[in-house]
């Protein structure tokens, strides 16, 4: 079920008020896209990795893997991350729809609801 989607400018504050409303909404997961390159209006990994409890390395590692093979080098410049935030996974991928279909198909989607569930049992933070 979809709890919410905004467009939001690629400002931090910006995208950590998206991320609260998210969480407000009662989302489980939120996928941030956009924002995850190395020029100097990228900003959203700052804003979303500034955040993260836990992070999900193996996500970032897989997503330039799979990228590479798609664009080559060019994937070396993806910040894509993801983690735990306040009891929900997030991923924060590429803007462009080839980026966010290989993450969703082959990363996010056929782990979203293992990683959803794993978060449930023992939320970072509580001591269990």
């Amino acid at each position: 079920m979809l709890a919410g989607y905004r467009i939001v400018p690629d400002e931090p504050a910006r995208v950590r008020d998206a991320l609260a409303a998210a969480a407000a909404a009662g989302a489980e997961a939120v996928i941030v896209n956009g924002g995850t390159g190395i020029s100097g209006r990228d900003r959203t990994y700052e804003a979303v990795a500034g955040l993260l409890e836990k992070r999900i390395d193996g996500f970032g590692e897989l997503f330039r893997m799979l990228s590479f093979q798609e664009i080559g080098s060019a994937a070396m410049l993806s910040r894509a991350v993801a983690g735990a935030w306040q009891g929900r996974a997030v991923f924060s991928v590429p803007g462009s729809t080839a980026a966010v279909r290989l993450a969703w198909e082959k990363l996010i989607g056929p782990e979203l609801g293992h990683a959803v569930f794993e978060l449930a049992k023992h939320p970072p933070g509580t001591g269990h």
